[in-house]
C-alpha cells in the first residue's frame, strides 16, 4: 500500500543527504516534495501541514551530532514524526474480562464479516482466548450464512442467529449462549450502515445497552482514504469507539487513512488485514509502519510471519541436510513452498 509514497518520500530525502549541515535553504525543496508526496497518499491536509511544521521545527532547531552526518540525522526527524503521527505504539485489544465483548462496527462493504474470523483466529492463536461469533447483520441476506460458515470451517462457536430475530433480541440470546460455551471473547459482527444513518446508529446505541462491549471497534476500508476519518468521527461521535481495524491494506491504497486517521480522531488503529485469507491479520506497529515507508526493511514483522508459517522441524531437517550435503531436490521444493507461504 505505502509503495508508491515510500518511493517519493526516499526520493525527497536523497536532495538532504550528503549536505555538509541542515539549514533552512537545503530542506526546503525536501520538505515541499515530502509534502507534496503526503497529499498525494491522500493524508489529511492538517496532518500534512501539522507533521511538516514539526519537521521543519526539529530539523533547524537541532545539534548534528559528529557520528552522524545532517542526511541521517534528518531521515531520523522525519521517521520520529512518522512514528509520533501513527500513534506511538502498537495498542493491546481489551479482553481481560470473561466473557469479553467486541463490536465490529462500519461501513457496508468494509469488511466486518470476514474481519470477525480473522480476530477470532488472531485471538486463538496469539492470546490462546476461546472466540464466538454473534451473526448480528440481519439487513444482507448472506451475512449470517456467511458468519457461520467462517465459524464451522475455523472450528469458532458461532450463535446460530434465526431468520426474523432482531439485532436487539440476538445479543440478549447471546449471553447464555456465550456461557454454555464457555467462550472467552464473543465477536458481534453488526449490521453495516452509514454514520449519518440516525435509525441504524440508533439500533447500535441500544445493542451497547444490551451487553456493554470492552471494544467497539471500526473496520474501515483502506481504499477510502480521507474519507474513512470522516466515517470514524461519525462513529465515535455516537458511539465512542475504542480503536479501528484497517482492511485491504494489500491492495492498491495510497496510505492516506493510516497516516491521518490516529491524528485527527485520536483513536488508535489496532489491527491491518492484509489479504483474503483468515490468517492475514496483524498487529498494527507505527514503527515498523515508519521504516518501511522510509525504506528500512521490516525485519519483525517478517520474523513473525515465518514463525507462523514455517515448519520449524523441517526448517531444522533441512539445515543439517545441507550440512551434511545430503540435499535433495525433494527438500528443495520444500523450502520453496515455505517460502511460498511467506508470501501468501
Amino acid at each position: 500500500m505505502f509503495e508508491n509514497l515510500s518511493d517519493k518520500m526516499m526520493a525527497a530525502l536523497k536532495k538532504v543527504k550528503g549536505q555538509s549541515r541542515i539549514s533552512e535553504s537545503n530542506i526546503e525543496e525536501a520538505v515541499k516534495e515530502i509534502r507534496l508526496s503526503l497529499l498525494e497518499a491522500d493524508v489529511n491536509f492538517k496532518v500534512v501541514k501539522n507533521f511538516i511544521d514539526r519537521v521543519k521545527a526539529q530539523a533547524l532547531g537541532i545539534d548534528v551530532l559528529k557520528s552522524i552526518n545532517p542526511g541521517q540525522m534528518f531521515v531520523k526527524i522525519i521517521h520520529d514524526e512518522l512514528i509520533k503521527t501513527l500513534g506511538g505504539g502498537a495498542v493491546d485489544v481489551d479482553v481481560r474480562e470473561n466473557p469479553s465483548v467486541i463490536f465490529l462496527v462500519g461501513l457496508q462493504g468494509a469488511g466486518k464479516t470476514t474481519t470477525a474470523a480473522k480476530l477470532g483466529l488472531f485471538l486463538r492463536q496469539k492470546l490462546g482466548k476461546k472466540a464466538g461469533l454473534v451473526p448480528a447483520d440481519i439487513y444482507r441476506p448472506a451475512a449470517i450464512e456467511q458468519l457461520q460458515i467462517l465459524g464451522k470451517q475455523n472450528n469458532f462457536p458461532t450463535y446460530p442467529t434465526q431468520a426474523g430475530q432482531k439485532p436487539e433480541e440476538i445479543l440478549a440470546a447471546a449471553k447464555a449462549w456465550a456461557l454454555e460455551n464457555r467462550v472467552d471473547v464473543v465477536i458481534v459482527d453488526t449490521a453495516g450502515r452509514l454514520q449519518v444513518d440516525e435509525e441504524l446508529m440508533g439500533e447500535l446505541g441500544r445493542l451497547k445497552a444490551i451487553w456493554k462491549p470492552q471494544e467497539i471497534l471500526l473496520v474501515a476500508d483502506a481504499m477510502l482514504g480521507q474519507q474513512s476519518v470522516a466515517v470514524a468521527e461519525g462513529f465515535h461521535n455516537k458511539l465512542e469507539l475504542t480503536g479501528l481495524i484497517l482492511t485491504k491494506v494489500d491492495g492498491d491504497a495510497r496510505g492516506g487513512a493510516a497516516l491521518s486517521i490516529r491524528e485527527v480522531t485520536g483513536l488508535p488503529i489496532k489491527f491491518l488485514g492484509v489479504g483474503e485469507k483468515v490468517g492475514a491479520l496483524e498487529i498494527f506497529h507505527p514503527d515498523r509502519l515508519a521504516k518501511r515507508i522510509l525504506d528500512m526493511g521490516d525485519v519483525l514483522t517478517l520474523v513473525e510471519r515465518a514463525q507462523d508459517v514455517v515448519d520449524e522441524k523441517q526448517a531444522r531437517d533441512s539445515v543439517h541436510k545441507m550440512m551434511k550435503n545430503q540435499m535433495t531436490l525433494e527438500d528443495f521444493l520444500k523450502q520453496i513452498q515455505q517460502m511460498k507461504n511467506l508470501r501468501n
